[in-house]
């Protein structure tokens, strides 16, 4: 994959030399407070070594994102195929550390892997996921178009309720 960039991010595969940064990120527990917890030093390395064989296999998974004008790693982004809901689908996911939230870093990062999602990799369908109280991950999913289809409860995280927004290319 190339370095897919926006006005102010650089979204690029994880490297195992970035699982320090990551962890920092991914065991804050603000940053992580829609999650079932934070990620262990272990979870981080799994998170990591996961999506590299994913970019091996399938050509895509999760990327840093990192700020254009410094190279520091905010956060992470991309598309896993995950079940949701008894159903596999193609998952897109942002987590942007706390302190970066409220700039359009989530919303620039979703957008460029939907488009990058429907033109390189010719998906007809992308979903996300998000507890049914994070604001701030549903206004995402609204600005790169994507619409609200369903709620359930989500076995995956700690079986609270969830919203599943969705987008298809005929749309």
């Amino acid at each position: 994959m190339n370095v897919l960039e926006t006005n102010r991010l650089m979204i690029r595969e994880h490297s195992y030399n970035d699982i320090a940064k990551l962890h920092q990120i991914f065991s804050n527990p603000l940053t992580m407070s829609f999650w079932p917890a934070p990620f262990t030093l272990q979870q981080t390395e799994t998170w990591v070594k996961s999506n590299i064989i994913r970019y091996h296999e399938l050509g895509f998974g999760r990327w840093s994102v990192l700020l254009k004008e410094t190279g520091e790693i905010i956060g992470d982004c991309g598309i896993v195929i995950s079940e949701i809901d008894g159903k596999q689908e193609n998952d897109l996911g942002y987590i942007i550390h706390y302190p970066y939230w409220h700039n359009g870093f989530a919303v620039e990062a979703a957008d460029a892997c939907r488009n990058y999602a429907f033109t390189e990799l010719k998906f007809n369908r992308l979903c996300a996921n998000m507890p049914y109280n994070h604001a701030g991950s549903r206004k995402t999913a609204e600005k790169i178009g994507m619409t609200k289809e369903k709620e359930f409860y989500n076995r995956r995280n700690r079986d609270i309720r969830t919203f599943l927004y969705s987008i298809a290319t005929s749309q």
